[in-house]
Protein backbone atom coordinates (compact mmCIF):
# COMPACT_ATOMS: atom_id res chain seq x y z
CA UNK A 1 0.00 0.00 0.00
CA UNK A 2 1.45 3.43 -0.88
CA UNK A 3 2.27 5.87 1.93
CA UNK A 4 -0.54 8.30 1.13
CA UNK A 5 -3.29 5.70 1.09
CA UNK A 6 -1.82 4.20 4.24
CA UNK A 7 -1.90 7.65 5.87
CA UNK A 8 -5.65 7.79 5.27
CA UNK A 9 -6.09 4.44 7.00
CA UNK A 10 -4.04 5.73 9.93
CA UNK A 11 -6.31 8.76 10.26
CA UNK A 12 -9.38 6.56 10.26
CA UNK A 13 -7.88 4.55 13.11
CA UNK A 14 -6.87 7.72 14.97
CA UNK A 15 -10.34 9.31 14.89
CA UNK A 16 -11.61 9.48 18.48
CA UNK A 17 -14.78 7.74 19.50
CA UNK A 18 -17.20 10.59 20.09
CA UNK A 19 -18.48 9.54 23.51
CA UNK A 20 -19.07 13.07 24.81
CA UNK A 21 -20.62 14.30 21.56
CA UNK A 22 -19.37 17.83 22.13
CA UNK A 23 -19.12 20.09 19.11
CA UNK A 24 -15.42 20.61 18.45
CA UNK A 25 -14.24 17.13 19.48
CA UNK A 26 -12.96 16.62 15.94
CA UNK A 27 -11.25 19.98 15.68
CA UNK A 28 -11.86 23.64 14.91
CA UNK A 29 -10.47 25.36 11.81
CA UNK A 30 -10.21 29.06 10.96
CA UNK A 31 -9.85 29.89 7.26
CA UNK A 32 -8.37 33.35 6.63
CA UNK A 33 -8.92 34.41 3.03
CA UNK A 34 -10.94 36.33 0.51
CA UNK A 35 -10.64 39.71 -1.16
CA UNK A 36 -13.29 41.93 -2.71
CA UNK A 37 -10.85 42.68 -5.52
CA UNK A 38 -10.36 39.01 -6.40
CA UNK A 39 -13.04 37.48 -8.58
CA UNK A 40 -14.10 34.10 -7.24
CA UNK A 41 -12.70 34.77 -3.76
CA UNK A 42 -15.91 33.71 -2.04
CA UNK A 43 -16.02 30.47 -3.99
CA UNK A 44 -12.36 29.69 -3.21
CA UNK A 45 -12.53 30.42 0.51
CA UNK A 46 -15.92 28.69 0.71
CA UNK A 47 -14.65 25.60 -1.10
CA UNK A 48 -11.74 25.30 1.34
CA UNK A 49 -14.10 25.66 4.29
CA UNK A 50 -16.60 23.10 2.99
CA UNK A 51 -13.75 20.64 2.38
CA UNK A 52 -12.69 21.10 6.01
CA UNK A 53 -16.12 19.87 7.11
CA UNK A 54 -16.14 17.08 4.53
CA UNK A 55 -12.75 15.98 5.86
CA UNK A 56 -14.26 15.44 9.29
CA UNK A 57 -13.53 18.54 11.39
CA UNK A 58 -16.45 19.78 13.47
CA UNK A 59 -16.25 23.53 13.15
CA UNK A 60 -14.98 25.84 10.42
CA UNK A 61 -15.12 29.61 10.38
CA UNK A 62 -14.00 31.90 7.56
CA UNK A 63 -12.50 35.31 8.33
CA UNK A 64 -12.93 37.46 5.22
CA UNK A 65 -13.71 41.00 4.09
CA UNK A 66 -17.36 41.61 4.92
CA UNK A 67 -18.80 41.48 1.39
CA UNK A 68 -16.91 38.24 0.71
CA UNK A 69 -18.10 36.82 4.03
CA UNK A 70 -21.74 37.64 3.22
CA UNK A 71 -21.33 35.92 -0.16
CA UNK A 72 -19.95 32.82 1.59
CA UNK A 73 -22.95 32.81 3.93
CA UNK A 74 -25.21 32.82 0.88
CA UNK A 75 -23.29 30.03 -0.86
CA UNK A 76 -22.86 27.88 2.25
CA UNK A 77 -25.11 28.70 5.23
CA UNK A 78 -23.42 25.97 7.31
CA UNK A 79 -20.17 27.97 7.39
CA UNK A 80 -19.73 30.61 10.08
CA UNK A 81 -17.95 33.81 9.11
CA UNK A 82 -16.05 36.66 10.71
CA UNK A 83 -16.79 39.81 8.74
CA UNK A 84 -13.77 42.10 8.51
CA UNK A 85 -14.12 45.74 7.54
CA UNK A 86 -12.56 46.80 4.26
CA UNK A 87 -11.95 45.34 0.80
CA UNK A 88 -8.90 43.23 1.64
CA UNK A 89 -7.39 41.60 4.71
CA UNK A 90 -4.84 44.15 5.93
CA UNK A 91 -2.50 44.89 8.81
CA UNK A 92 -5.30 46.58 10.76
CA UNK A 93 -6.92 43.14 11.08
CA UNK A 94 -3.87 41.37 12.56
CA UNK A 95 -4.68 41.94 16.28
CA UNK A 96 -8.25 40.69 15.85
CA UNK A 97 -7.19 37.67 13.78
CA UNK A 98 -4.49 36.69 16.29
CA UNK A 99 -7.02 36.90 19.12
CA UNK A 100 -9.63 34.93 17.17
CA UNK A 101 -7.05 32.29 16.23
CA UNK A 102 -6.58 31.31 19.87
CA UNK A 103 -9.93 29.47 19.77
CA UNK A 104 -8.98 27.28 16.80
CA UNK A 105 -6.81 24.20 16.39
CA UNK A 106 -5.72 24.91 12.80
CA UNK A 107 -5.43 28.10 10.75
CA UNK A 108 -5.69 27.84 6.94
CA UNK A 109 -4.58 30.99 5.16
CA UNK A 110 -4.48 32.12 1.54
CA UNK A 111 -7.60 30.97 -0.29
CA UNK A 112 -8.81 33.86 -2.43
CA UNK A 113 -6.81 36.35 -0.36
CA UNK A 114 -5.09 38.18 -3.24
CA UNK A 115 -1.55 39.56 -3.51
CA UNK A 116 -2.36 42.89 -1.85
CA UNK A 117 -2.54 41.05 1.48
CA UNK A 118 1.06 39.76 1.22
CA UNK A 119 2.51 41.97 4.01
CA UNK A 120 -0.33 40.95 6.32
CA UNK A 121 0.12 37.27 5.48
CA UNK A 122 3.86 37.42 6.24
CA UNK A 123 3.21 38.96 9.64
CA UNK A 124 0.36 36.60 10.49
CA UNK A 125 2.33 33.47 9.58
CA UNK A 126 5.33 34.59 11.63
CA UNK A 127 3.26 35.39 14.70
CA UNK A 128 1.00 32.34 14.45
CA UNK A 129 4.09 30.13 14.05
CA UNK A 130 5.63 31.69 17.16
CA UNK A 131 2.44 30.82 19.04
CA UNK A 132 2.79 27.18 17.93
CA UNK A 133 -0.39 27.19 15.81
CA UNK A 134 -0.86 24.47 13.19
CA UNK A 135 -1.07 26.08 9.75
CA UNK A 136 -2.11 25.30 6.19
CA UNK A 137 -0.63 27.82 3.75
CA UNK A 138 -2.11 27.91 0.25
CA UNK A 139 -2.61 30.01 -2.89
CA UNK A 140 -1.35 33.62 -2.77
CA UNK A 141 -0.15 33.17 0.81
CA UNK A 142 2.59 30.90 -0.55
CA UNK A 143 4.00 33.88 -2.48
CA UNK A 144 4.21 35.97 0.67
CA UNK A 145 6.11 33.71 3.09
CA UNK A 146 9.57 32.24 3.56
CA UNK A 147 10.20 28.70 4.73
CA UNK A 148 12.32 30.15 7.54
CA UNK A 149 9.23 31.86 9.00
CA UNK A 150 6.97 28.80 8.99
CA UNK A 151 6.60 26.20 11.72
CA UNK A 152 4.08 23.35 12.09
CA UNK A 153 2.72 24.10 8.62
CA UNK A 154 1.53 22.29 5.52
CA UNK A 155 2.41 24.33 2.44
CA UNK A 156 0.57 23.37 -0.76
CA UNK A 157 2.28 24.95 -3.80
CA UNK A 158 1.92 24.12 -7.48
CA UNK A 159 5.09 24.43 -9.58
CA UNK A 160 5.10 28.23 -9.99
CA UNK A 161 4.14 28.87 -6.37
CA UNK A 162 6.94 26.52 -5.29
CA UNK A 163 9.44 28.45 -7.44
CA UNK A 164 8.41 31.74 -5.81
CA UNK A 165 8.42 30.21 -2.32
CA UNK A 166 11.95 28.88 -2.78
CA UNK A 167 13.16 32.19 -4.25
CA UNK A 168 11.69 34.12 -1.31
CA UNK A 169 13.44 31.66 1.01
CA UNK A 170 16.83 32.52 -0.52
CA UNK A 171 17.18 29.27 -2.46
CA UNK A 172 18.87 29.92 -5.79
CA UNK A 173 19.49 26.31 -6.77
CA UNK A 174 17.13 24.53 -9.14
CA UNK A 175 15.76 21.00 -9.48
CA UNK A 176 16.74 18.37 -6.92
CA UNK A 177 19.35 20.63 -5.32
CA UNK A 178 16.67 23.23 -4.52
CA UNK A 179 14.37 20.63 -2.96
CA UNK A 180 17.24 19.19 -0.93
CA UNK A 181 18.07 22.60 0.50
CA UNK A 182 14.41 23.45 1.10
CA UNK A 183 13.91 20.30 3.16
CA UNK A 184 16.71 21.37 5.49
CA UNK A 185 14.75 24.55 6.26
CA UNK A 186 11.58 22.71 7.29
CA UNK A 187 10.73 22.86 11.01
CA UNK A 188 7.97 20.29 11.49
CA UNK A 189 6.68 21.61 8.18
CA UNK A 190 5.54 19.72 5.08
CA UNK A 191 5.63 20.81 1.46
CA UNK A 192 2.83 19.22 -0.53
CA UNK A 193 4.10 19.94 -4.04
CA UNK A 194 1.13 19.58 -6.40
CA UNK A 195 1.78 18.12 -9.83
CA UNK A 196 1.13 15.16 -12.08
CA UNK A 197 2.10 13.15 -9.03
CA UNK A 198 1.90 15.06 -5.76
CA UNK A 199 5.09 14.93 -3.67
CA UNK A 200 4.88 15.27 0.09
CA UNK A 201 8.18 16.36 1.65
CA UNK A 202 9.28 16.88 5.23
CA UNK A 203 12.80 17.18 6.62
CA UNK A 204 12.96 13.44 7.27
CA UNK A 205 10.33 11.79 5.07
CA UNK A 206 8.99 11.78 1.53
CA UNK A 207 5.94 10.29 -0.18
CA UNK A 208 4.53 10.33 -3.70
CA UNK A 209 0.77 10.28 -4.16
CA UNK A 210 -0.48 7.94 -6.87
CA UNK A 211 -4.11 9.14 -7.09
CA UNK A 212 -5.40 12.00 -9.25
CA UNK A 213 -5.63 12.93 -12.92
CA UNK A 214 -4.97 15.76 -15.35
CA UNK A 215 -8.52 17.14 -15.16
CA UNK A 216 -7.83 18.26 -11.60
CA UNK A 217 -6.13 21.45 -12.82
CA UNK A 218 -9.60 23.04 -12.79
CA UNK A 219 -10.27 26.07 -10.60
CA UNK A 220 -11.11 25.24 -7.00
CA UNK A 221 -9.54 21.78 -6.76
CA UNK A 222 -6.53 23.21 -4.94
CA UNK A 223 -8.84 24.87 -2.43
CA UNK A 224 -10.47 21.51 -1.79
CA UNK A 225 -7.04 20.00 -1.15
CA UNK A 226 -6.12 22.79 1.29
CA UNK A 227 -9.40 22.27 3.14
CA UNK A 228 -8.79 18.54 3.44
CA UNK A 229 -5.30 19.21 4.80
CA UNK A 230 -6.79 21.52 7.43
CA UNK A 231 -9.61 19.15 8.33
CA UNK A 232 -7.31 16.16 8.80
CA UNK A 233 -4.74 18.27 10.67
CA UNK A 234 -7.41 19.49 13.10
CA UNK A 235 -8.18 15.89 14.00
CA UNK A 236 -4.67 14.42 14.09
CA UNK A 237 -2.20 17.27 14.81
CA UNK A 238 0.17 15.36 12.48
CA UNK A 239 1.37 17.45 9.53
CA UNK A 240 2.94 14.71 7.38
CA UNK A 241 0.15 12.17 7.84
CA UNK A 242 -2.51 14.82 7.19
CA UNK A 243 -0.82 16.07 4.01
CA UNK A 244 -0.41 12.54 2.66
CA UNK A 245 -4.01 11.58 3.40
CA UNK A 246 -5.38 14.82 1.93
CA UNK A 247 -3.42 14.33 -1.29
CA UNK A 248 -4.72 10.78 -1.61
CA UNK A 249 -8.37 11.62 -0.88
CA UNK A 250 -8.34 14.65 -3.19
CA UNK A 251 -6.89 12.60 -6.04
CA UNK A 252 -9.09 9.56 -5.40
CA UNK A 253 -12.24 11.70 -5.54
CA UNK A 254 -11.00 13.19 -8.82
CA UNK A 255 -10.41 9.70 -10.23
CA UNK A 256 -13.87 8.59 -9.16
CA UNK A 257 -15.49 11.61 -10.82
CA UNK A 258 -13.47 11.21 -14.01
CA UNK A 259 -15.00 7.76 -14.42
CA UNK A 260 -18.45 9.00 -13.48
CA UNK A 261 -18.64 12.38 -15.26
CA UNK A 262 -15.69 12.51 -17.63
CA UNK A 263 -14.05 15.92 -18.02
CA UNK A 264 -17.10 17.82 -16.74
CA UNK A 265 -16.63 17.53 -12.98
CA UNK A 266 -15.97 20.62 -10.84
CA UNK A 267 -14.58 21.42 -7.39
CA UNK A 268 -18.15 21.46 -6.08
CA UNK A 269 -18.62 17.90 -7.36
CA UNK A 270 -15.45 16.91 -5.52
CA UNK A 271 -16.68 18.26 -2.19
CA UNK A 272 -20.01 16.46 -2.60
CA UNK A 273 -18.24 13.14 -3.27
CA UNK A 274 -15.49 13.17 -0.62
CA UNK A 275 -17.66 10.88 1.51
CA UNK A 276 -17.37 8.15 -1.13
CA UNK A 277 -13.62 7.88 -0.55
CA UNK A 278 -13.38 8.95 3.08
CA UNK A 279 -15.95 6.92 5.03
Amino acid sequence: MDKCKNALQMIKRMRPVRSSKHKGDYGRVLVIGGSEEYAGAAMMAGAAAKAVLAGGADIVTVAAPEKVAWAINTLAPEIMTIKLRGRIIGKMHIPELLKRAERFDVIAIGNGIGKKSNPTVRELVKRLSMKGKLLVIDADALKAVRLQDCRNAILTPHAEELRILLKNSGIRETGKAAIKRARKLLDNDVILAKGQKDRILSRAAEAVNSSGNAIMTKAGTGDVLAGLCAGFLAMTREVFISACAAAYVNGAVGDLLLKKKGRTFTATDMIKNIYRVYK
